[in-house]
Parts: structure tokens; sequence; C-alpha cells
């Protein structure tokens, strides 16, 4: 099956140097910031690929490079055998950016307070020029918000008169609004409570199911991930460093990041047995370890995972980028 998302070698550098003249005094380099350094993946129509790891690591770039908020310093995106970031740039990229939306993080920040949810929802059919006579306007945004599980007559209300499993709900419709074939979700239930959370993600599994969508799922929590999705990319600094199934993720994690976020996680039958806390802190981005990025924290780093950074290769199945793994250590 053909995918319909492909991310090749994606990659984005930030420039977050000092002012010119500060480094002209000090005598200063500029710095630079590898957010995502060589990201490659692919989702099939109607699957979800999810990425997992610490904040920081580069997801939410990710996220914004798919939807055309930032060009990548290198790489391109196939979106249904087009090149997506070339599109963008011409007149074409209205009609493909209403085939990719995205659900933001904080449904708090995401929804213009002055807005009634009417003209929120409707803000894209408008500017794409789906609809323009306003009875028809009325009538999408209601069966958009009945879609997610809300009233028609809630379009007349402001966000502040909803809770935050709400003002997802209306940041999900909008993103429906121009029937779009994927959905990239930058931590769409993390600033919900639990509850909460399984509502949101069961009404997303649901639009999922009738209307074939294709996410990219993007979280820190685990359990959720092992809900949505079909396959799970862990990222560290800026790389991937495994992509597999969901099930052999979670069943027999491979890298050694993998098998200390997933030891991290308290489990119900592990009573009494001591947890293994996450160990070290993730290095400055800034100024990235040699070799392996993940060599200080590892304890099967060697000579060569402090000097050779690793590849991402098919290995059983799965692709990781480990010389541990890859040799035949662990």
């Amino acid at each position: 099956m053909t995918a319909l998302v492909q991310a090749n070698d994606l990659a984005m550098t930030f420039d977050v140097s000092a002012p010119w003249l500060n480094r002209l005094i000090e005598g200063r380099p500029r710095t630079l910031l590898r957010a995502v350094d060589g990201v490659s993946f692919e989702i099939e129509k109607g699957r979800t690929l999810a990425l997992v790891g610490e904040s920081g690591c580069g997801k939410s770039t990710v996220a914004r490079l798919l939807v055309g908020l930032h060009e990548p310093t290198r790489g391109n995106l196939v979106f249904d055998g087009l090149d997506a970031h070339r599109i963008f740039k011409t007149p074409a990229g209205l009609k493909l950016r209403s085939r990719i939306q995205m659900i933001f993080q904080d449904p708090y920040a995401s929804l213009n307070p002055r807005w009634l949810v009417q003209d929120i929802v409707a803000e894209p059919l408008i500017e794409h020029g789906l609809v323009s006579d306003p009875s028809e306007l009325r009538a999408r945004v209601g069966m958009l918000l009945s879609d997610v599980g809300l009233s028609p007559l809630d379009s007349f209300k402001y966000p502040h008169q909803f809770s935050g499993g709400q003002r997802q709900r209306i940041s999900i419709a909008r993103a429906l609004a121009t029937q779009p074939e994927f959905l990239v979700c930058d931590e769409p239930t993390s600033a919900l409570d639990v509850s909460v959370q399984a509502q949101v993600l069961n009404i997303m599994k649901d639009l999922q199911r009738r209307l074939g969508l294709t996410y990219l799922f993007i979280s820190h929590n685990l359990a959720v991930v092992r809900h949505v999705s079909d396959q799970v990319g862990v990222m560290y600094l800026g790389r991937l460093v495994e992509l597999a199934d969901k099930h052999a993720l979670f069943d027999t994690p491979r890298h050694p990041y993998t098998r200390m976020l997933l030891d991290a996680i308290p489990k119900m039958t592990d009573t009494g047995r001591a947890r293994t806390p996450v160990q070290g802190e993730v290095p400055n981005p800034l100024n990235p370890p040699l070799g392996c990025a993940f060599n200080p924290r590892c304890p099967h780093a060697n000579e060569r995972c402090r000097s050779e950074r690793p590849q991402l290769l098919s290995l059983a199945g799965i692709r990781i980028a480990c010389h541990a793994v890859q040799e035949g250590r662990i």
C-alpha cells in the first residue's frame, strides 16, 4: 500500500545567535540549534503514527514542518505523491493546505477568546472558499459541532463558556471543516484531565473510522500512544531512534532509550517493585554529544557509540538507530 505521507530526511535548524553587534564585540560565532536532524517516516492512509520522546526532542517542530508552518532546512515532505513544501509556495498551496490540518496542544490558547464558536469553526470554510452562503455556513458549523459531540446551539457561545475538553472538541471541529485527509495532532490531550482525555481520544478514533483520516499523533504520554497508534516513532534530540509497530515496540522495545521510557511507567502488576527512573538529563541541544546523542545516558555505550553516529536501519521488522542492537550486544 502506497503511503499517504512520506517524510524524507526532514531537518530544521534555527539561528538562535545573539544580536550581530553583541557577537562582534564578544567575538562569538553564530549559534545554530538543530531542532530536527534527518527524520524519515511513512504513514499509510487511515493509519496513525505516534511520535514520542522527552520535551525538547523536536516532536512539535516535526508537526509544524508537516503542515507547512516551517520550511525545512533539508529534506522534503511527499503528500499523496506531491512535493508538499514546493506546492505550499504556489497558488495551489491553498488547496493542499485544506487536505492537511493541525490540532494544537493548548485549547485555551488556540481559540480566539473574542470570537463566537460559529466564527472560529467557520473561518477555514471562508478562507478556503468552500462555503459563502450564511445559512449554509451555519448549517455546516452545526454539523461539525455535532460530529465532535457538541450541540449546534453552542455555536453562539464564546470559548470561555466551555471546559478544556469542550474547547479541544471545538479545535477538532475547526480542523475538520475543510474535510482534510491528514491531521497533525500536537499533544491534543496533554492539557486535559485524564477522564476528559479519554473522551477526546474516543472522538478522534471514531472520526478516523468514519472519515478514513490519517493521523500523526504527538505525545509524551505512552498510555495515550498505546491507545491511539498503529506505529510508534521514538525521538531523541531531533532524531528518530526507533520506529516500530505499536505491539512490537511496547512488547519488545529494543533501543535503550525506549526501554528506559517504558520502564519508567508505573504498572499495576509491579506493586512493591522499585521503578527504574529515566537516568540523566537530556544534553544541551546547542552542544549535542559526539557519536550517538544518547551515549552519556546509555548503560551499553562503548567507544564506537561515543564517536560514530548510528544510522536508522531496518532490523527484524523495525527501524532502529543503535550500535549496540545492530552489533547484537543487547
